[in-house]
């Protein structure tokens, strides 16, 4: 489990999370929902250790994660997909992959093989160079490279961004099986709201820094007045 207690972020004079609360649990999507500039992003890299909160804390389970170095952080099982995937285009399909193993103890040769059965169009394509890959092809890439260490922990940062709809329905549905097959817990930033709730179990919506709602999902996107007021959505 994720347990967040007080968070404080600030850059500078912004107050970018202002004495967040919230949890995450194994086997469920906890998606984080919210306006550009609600705080969403800098909650996940306050979790992997890119920033550094000014109080509260960041528990996994009873270990405090707050001013741990980022790479130990990933060594302890969580995995972090940053906004705009972060595949290194120079590189094949499977030197990306190979490079989100380094940090961890898996067999490569095993892991490989796994994130080929799971994505199948990675499989195929091993050997080419990630600039030939389309978005939602390098989405996946970006999504396999983090699962490769086999974490316990991931954190998905705008997955959806630029795809297509239907690449779009694909992958949540993927985010979610994966969730529960593997018993991760899974933290999902998201703008598009809509696609978010359909596969989350619980909701946290952010504004300017401060949770305004959390909840079961289904319970947050019956809301009238979150769905209008926060998250954009109308009937």
């Amino acid at each position: 489990m994720i347990r967040i207690e007080h968070l404080c972020v600030n850059y500078g004079a912004v107050k970018a999370l202002r004495d967040v609360s919230l949890e995450a649990s194994p086997g469920r999507v906890t998606a984080v929902l919210g306006a550009n500039g609600a705080g969403k992003t800098t909650l996940l890299r306050a979790i992997s250790g890119l920033v550094s909160p000014q109080s509260g804390n960041i528990l996994l389970g009873d270990r405090s994660l707050v001013r741990m170095a980022t790479e130990n952080i990933a060594r302890l099982g969580v995995s972090h997909v940053p906004e705009g995937r972060g595949v290194i285009a120079e590189l094949t399909v499977e030197d990306n992959l190979r490079l989100g193993a380094l940090a961890s103890k898996v067999n490569i040769a095993e892991g490989l093989e796994a994130q080929y059965q799971r994505f199948p169009v990675l499989g195929d394509r091993r050997k080419k160079y990630c600039a030939t890959l389309s978005g939602g092809e390098r989405q996946m890439l970006a999504m396999a490279r983090a699962l490769i260490a086999q974490p316990q922990v991931l954190l998905l940062d705008e997955p959806s961004l630029g795809l297509a709809p239907q690449v779009t329905s694909e992958l949540m549905k993927t985010i979610h099986q994966l969730c529960e097959s593997k018993n991760l817990t899974v933290i999902l930033v998201e703008q598009n709201a809509k696609s978010a709730l359909r596969i989350a179990h619980t909701a946290v919506v952010l504004h300017l820094g401060t949770v305004v709602a959390s909840d079961d999902a289904d319970k947050v996107a019956s809301d009238d007045d979150l769905r209008r007021y926060y998250l954009g959505l109308v009937q």
